[in-house]
């Protein structure tokens, strides 16, 4: 899979169709996504976002911006409807374009999503130098452990090492705490899907049940043996309830 740089977006794109766009979390990677590029990109036109998460002024490193980010890029894509995917802070920022333009939306999908409340870091500030200590709060992402490879261990270090990164880090989980849409979510309306890990101990099981709750229209699926990160962890589980799904909608065959 090849990144797309098209004046100051990057994207993933694989497929065509309708547009199923895809939206990676605080530390995550557009190859977060390659299960899922793979599976829907036979029926769907698969774009995987990566958001300027480091590459925002300062002052502006917030999830309002990404959301902009976002809404900018749908335009100069001239895409005029598309589902939208999210996962954690990704499924933050869906949802404020979701508040702002359901209208352009098909449907949505949020996995692990920030939003109603997110334990980022483990109740511990992220440590510069210390890699034993950021391997652990990497683990903490999945049900298995060995899903924190030296590979995302040395890409998380590397970022939280180098302090604009991190300051922009820390800005933004700051933002994803202040921007709680516990009020809003009643007001979303579009067929949406949460597919949430069991064992989830950044977005627990009981914020999926909220989500569930102030969505009325959501539908809640649930992956056993799964942390934050289902779209990573349980690919093929991920992708058959999320594809099931879309076809009870007849979004897909």
């Amino acid at each position: 899979m090849k990144k797309v740089i098209d004046g100051k977006y990057q994207f993933i794109e694989q497929g065509e169709g309708p547009v199923l766009v895809l939206l990676h979390g605080l530390f995550g990677q557009l190859s977060n996504f390659e299960g899922c590029i793979k599976h829907f990109s036979s029926q769907f036109r698969v774009i995987a976002l990566q958001l300027p998460i480091y590459e925002l002024p300062m002052l502006k490193a917030n999830l309002k911006s990404l959301a902009s980010h976002l809404t900018d890029f749908l335009n100069h894509m001239q895409f005029s409807k598309v589902h939208l995917l999210g996962n954690s802070l990704g499924g933050h920022v869906a949802l404020l374009y979701a508040l702002e333009h359901e209208h352009r939306l098909h449907s949505l999908c949020l996995t692990g999503s920030s939003g109603l409340y997110e334990n980022a870091f483990g109740g511990s500030f992220p440590r510069r130098g210390d890699k034993n200590f950021l391997r652990a709060r990497i683990e903490k992402t999945f049900y298995d452990a060995q899903m924190a490879t030296d590979a995302l261990v040395d890409e998380c270090y590397e970022a939280v090492n180098n302090k604009e990164k991190l300051v922009r880090i820390l800005q933004m989980a700051k933002s994803a705490i202040r921007t709680n849409l516990r009020s809003e979510l009643s007001k979303i309306t579009l067929p949406t899907c949460l597919i949430w890990g069991k064992n989830d101990e950044i977005t627990p099981p009981r914020v999926a049940e909220e989500f569930s709750e102030k969505i009325k229209s959501a539908e809640l699926f649930w992956i056993d043996q799964c942390g934050h990160a289902a779209m990573m962890e349980h690919p093929e589980k991920f992708n058959t309830l999320y594809h099931n799904w879309l076809s009870k909608h007849t979004f897909i065959s």
